[in-house]
């Protein structure tokens, strides 16, 4: 069923992309400007859906890592992988200080997981497989497919946004000034791109990441522990919200932003206080303690 309903969500991000670009299409060229746009969007959706994992992990300057590079990653994801009766999913790190990982792919047989070089240096070996079974989870769960998409979406829009003051309509006093058209399109998309976003991504999402992810593992207190060193990580060394980098946000296991402006629109993820109560109410339960 939850497969089933983010198929649904997918379709429907799909869908909206494509109706707004046929009506700007519209909007700047008439009957040639609407042909063009039907181009334009099924160009789109198809880079969104096939290529929204790569958008994703170039937004973080995310690399592949190799085993001989990074063996104890390897080996904690192909037990907990080999746990869930999984594939593998690819590895990347990121060079980013900040202590932060992600999950990408449309399916998990096209997933990465990717981490930061900062988490790997704040975080203990435990604490990092419970951020690792986390992130398998959003995979597991099929979050991944409508979250991938929507950050190709949103960083499309995004880029759509930040292109449109060169666009030629409108008239301008300046003449080299922005057309007031172009400026209007711009103040639309940005703020359209956070939209889309908090329509698609629903931040009960990390909670079912953290219990679940806490369940693969055994140990809801490793997952708890590493949370309290990202969050104060991130709000030590937030990431610049900018165009890219805030379309793949949501994807992350903490919030990258700190403070108001364009990074509370994407502000996606659930108090983190929150997040750890429950993990605790988790070990409680379960007696799963380490």
């Amino acid at each position: 069923m939850h497969s089933q309903h983010n198929g649904l969500k997918t379709a429907a991000l799909l869908g909206l992309l494509t109706s707004l670009i046929l009506a700007v299409g519209y909007w700047l060229g008439g009957g040639t400007g609407l042909v063009l746009a039907v181009v334009v969007s099924l160009v789109t959706n198809a880079v969104s859906y096939f290529f929204s994992d790569r958008i994703a992990l170039r937004s973080m300057g995310a690399q592949p890592v190799s085993e001989a590079e990074f063996p104890e990653l390897y080996a904690m994801v192909r037990e907990l992988s080999r746990d869930a009766g999984q594939p593998m999913p690819r590895l990347y790190v990121s060079p980013s200080m900040q202590p932060n990982a992600f999950a990408t792919g449309r399916d998990p047989e096209h997933a990465a997981v990717a981490v930061t070089v900062g988490i790997t240096r704040v975080l203990s070996l435990r604490e990092l497989r419970g951020v690792i079974g986390h992130e398998l989870s959003h995979v597991y769960n099929r979050d991944i497919l409508i979250s991938s998409v929507a950050a190709g979406l949103a960083g499309i829009v995004t880029m759509l946004a930040q292109l449109a003051i060169f666009l030629p309509f409108g008239s301008s006093d300046d003449e080299d000034g922005p057309n007031p058209a172009s400026l209007l399109l711009m103040m639309i998309l940005g703020p359209l791109a956070a939209t889309i976003i908090q329509f698609a991504i629903s931040r009960n999402r990390e909670f079912q990441a953290d219990a679940s992810g806490a369940t693969l593992t055994r140990d809801p207190l490793a997952l708890a522990s590493a949370l309290e060193k990202i969050h104060l990580g991130t709000q030590r060394a937030p990431l610049p919200a900018d165009g890219t980098l805030t379309s793949s946000a949501h994807l992350m296991i903490a919030n990258p932003f700190r403070g108001g402006g364009m990074a509370s629109l994407f502000a996606t993820h659930p108090p983190m206080q929150e997040r750890i109560r429950r993990l605790h109410e988790q070990a409680a339960l379960t007696g799963s303690r380490r």
